[in-house]
């Protein structure tokens, strides 16, 4: 039995279990807002199914003058697979009903070709199974493929993804095709935000919002408890917010975006202009900065600058409770993050500039965890 075959109470539950359990059935019904009998009815077919189970240890909470029995998701229940694609490596992770991670593991793209990078996928799902010793009796539910760009969850479609130079590709479709098991797409930042959502420094949360900074710049965006999709897939795209008077152009091909000045490819190419060397690396630009070369802290410090523009933009809109910002650019993040803070300080308004911002590096593993949690959510929360 499929949870999407459930009414929207059952999801309800489940999703409320998933994010908050193991709960008793009083505090289920607080959180969800049932009565105490629409919990009992929804619940009894999701334990019959071995979706939930009764946990078996008392909470402290008395209902009837009595202990309350907890009730908690099985993660054993199902398992999936979650994929993050860069554009020159995959990394892949299976993980339980829960998104706990089982096994992790990357693979070398050796192509970007969409055909190369479809088998790639393939490949690394069987590694993955027979790393956990999942092949044969025990499937792998479904797979999150994410991948940076404009993606289009509910139809399967990456409809531009500028690192891979992809346009209108059926990714779900293909990968489906493939593996032969049933597949889900989403945005690389908005995965990650449900896993942050889920079991990071966004739970419990009414509204955050998960910034990155690396080869591009992104948003995720939960509000009221739900990460935003918007009514075409595209949202949360602060890095191309026109907040910078240069004329640098935009890998989307606009001038004075944030990413145009705030990414890592960016700031590399601002700091070779800078210094005359058209070899200068990351690492090398970091190590002038730290020395205190004015024309490479420059460099960092616009980059700070166009950032905190993006932060209080997205402070101003949604008024988040936090912003978590992740990325492999936090690697650089020490030279330009009193920049970012001042700028944002100045420009989020009113209460707004209380938003807290939290500082959360995390590993591509997460993000392909992302993936995984996704295609749990679609279990119990299918796209529409």
């Amino acid at each position: 039995m499929s949870l999407a075959d459930q009414p929207p109470a059952a999801a309800l539950v489940f999703r409320t279990l998933l994010q908050h359990g193991p709960l008793s059935r009083a505090e289920i019904g607080r959180r969800t807002g049932l009565s105490p009998g629409a919990v009992t009815k929804v619940a009894t077919p999701l334990i019959a199914d071995g979706w939930i189970t009764e946990a078996g240890r008392p909470s402290t909470e008395r209902a009837g003058g009595r202990p309350a029995t907890l009730i908690a998701v099985r993660a054993e229940r199902a398992r999936f697979v979650g994929v993050k694609v860069t554009g020159d490596e995959l990394i892949g992770v299976l993980a339980d009903l829960t998104a706990r991670p089982l096994t992790s593991r990357r693979a070398a793209l050796g192509s970007r070709d969409v055909g190369s990078v479809v088998l790639a996928i393939a490949r690394l799902v069987d590694q993955l199974r027979k790393a956990a010793g999942t092949e044969g009796a025990d499937p792998v539910h479904s797979i999150g493929v994410t991948i940076s760009g404009d993606v289009d969850g509910r139809t399967g479609t990456v409809q531009y993804s500028p690192f891979l130079n992809w346009r209108r590709v059926p990714l779900a479709q293909l990968v489906e095709s493939a593996t032969g098991v049933p597949a889900v797409i989403e945005n690389d930042v908005r995965a990650l935000t449900v896993a942050e959502q889920w079991f990071g420094a966004g739970v419990g949360l009414s509204s955050f919002a998960l910034v990155t900074v690396g080869a591009g710049i992104g948003a995720g965006l939960s509000i009221g408890g739900r990460v935003v999709s918007g009514a075409r897939g595209v949202a949360g795209e602060v890095g191309h917010l026109p907040v910078s008077g240069s004329d640098r152009v935009c890998t989307c091909g606009n001038t004075g975006c944030v990413e145009a000045v705030a990414s890592t490819h960016a700031i590399i190419e601002q700091a070779r202009q800078a210094t005359g060397d058209p070899a200068l690396t990351m690492d090398r630009a970091v190590r002038l900065a730290h020395a205190g070369d004015p024309a490479v802290r420059a460099v960092f410090a616009r980059a700070g600058h166009a950032m905190g523009l993006a932060l209080s933009a997205v402070a101003n809109l949604i008024g988040p409770e936090r912003i978590i910002i992740s990325g492999e650019g936090l690697a650089s993040y020490d030279l330009y993050a009193d920049q970012i803070r001042r700028t944002f300080a100045d420009h989020a308004f009113g209460a707004a500039a209380d938003c807290d911002l939290v500082v959360r590096p995390l590993p591509f593993e997460e993000w392909a965890r992302g993936g995984a949690a996704v295609a749990a959510q679609r279990v119990f929360a299918p796209a529409k």
